[in-house]
């Protein structure tokens, strides 16, 4: 998918405007959507916005939680109530309905490029509350552990605990709520740009080519089919 500028002559948005919807042939594999637009262009575009950005949001959601998990769990008392009370307030919000609440907040006419940057930021920024719970539980269980109380009796201060002794023991955990976020992010841009408030035409992404063939006519023609075999 890095290769795909290299790989096809067809720019993403570039029209073709004697040949929409035209069925798959050797200059248009996948044919042409209701604008003329190569669909394997866009197949492969969005499939690179979707696959790299996803990851991108992921680390940055775990990041937050890894942080705030780990000290809550280490410190406990009153920092680990307000954490976890936050979280619970959170996690009770629906969390679609709050990003399309903050998305629709944001101006619409913004930029292709800009409104990928912010559709995937804004799914890191409120994407932590599930990894913060299970990661402070895993904190509070090492927060009595020999080494911890050896790190302690040392001398070592809280920033040294966390960054040098609990992060370090809880890296697999880390890893495990990085991989789970991933495709929860591209299955939640994916809704947003289905309602037409994550990645902006004609910037391609799986969830503004799903919204595409929302329509009969897309989905009739032979390039239309093509695309919807890949859902």
């Amino acid at each position: 998918m890095a290769l795909a500028t290299f790989l096809l002559p067809a720019r993403y948005a570039r029209q073709y405007r004697d040949i929409p919807n035209a069925a798959p042939s050797s200059a248009h594999p996948l044919g042409t959507d209701a604008l003329g637009r190569d669909s394997m262009s866009r197949l492969l575009y969005g499939t690179r916005v979707s696959l790299l950005l996803a990851p991108a949001a992921a680390l940055l959601s775990t990041l937050i939680a890894a942080f705030l998990g780990s000290v809550a769990g280490l410190l406990g008392g009153w920092f680990e109530r307000i954490v976890l009370a936050a979280t619970d307030l959170s996690l009770a919000l629906p969390w679609l309905f709050l990003l399309l609440v903050v998305r629709a907040l944001l101006p619409l006419d913004v930029p292709p490029l800009v409104s990928v940057v912010i559709a995937f930021l804004m799914m890191g920024l409120l994407g932590w509350q599930a990894s913060v719970r299970v990661i402070c539980a895993a904190a509070r269980g090492v927060r009595d552990s020999d080494f911890l109380l050896l790190a302690r009796s040392t001398g070592c201060k809280p920033a040294r605990l966390v960054w040098r002794h609990v992060a370090p023991n809880l890296r697999p955990l880390f890893y495990a709520q990085f991989f789970i976020s991933i495709p929860l992010f591209i299955l939640t841009e994916a809704n947003l740009s289905i309602l037409g408030l994550g990645v902006m035409e004609p910037m391609p992404s799986w969830g503004n080519l799903l919204r595409a063939s929302r329509f009969f006519r897309s989905l009739a023609n032979p390039g239309g089919w093509c695309l919807s075999f890949f859902w």
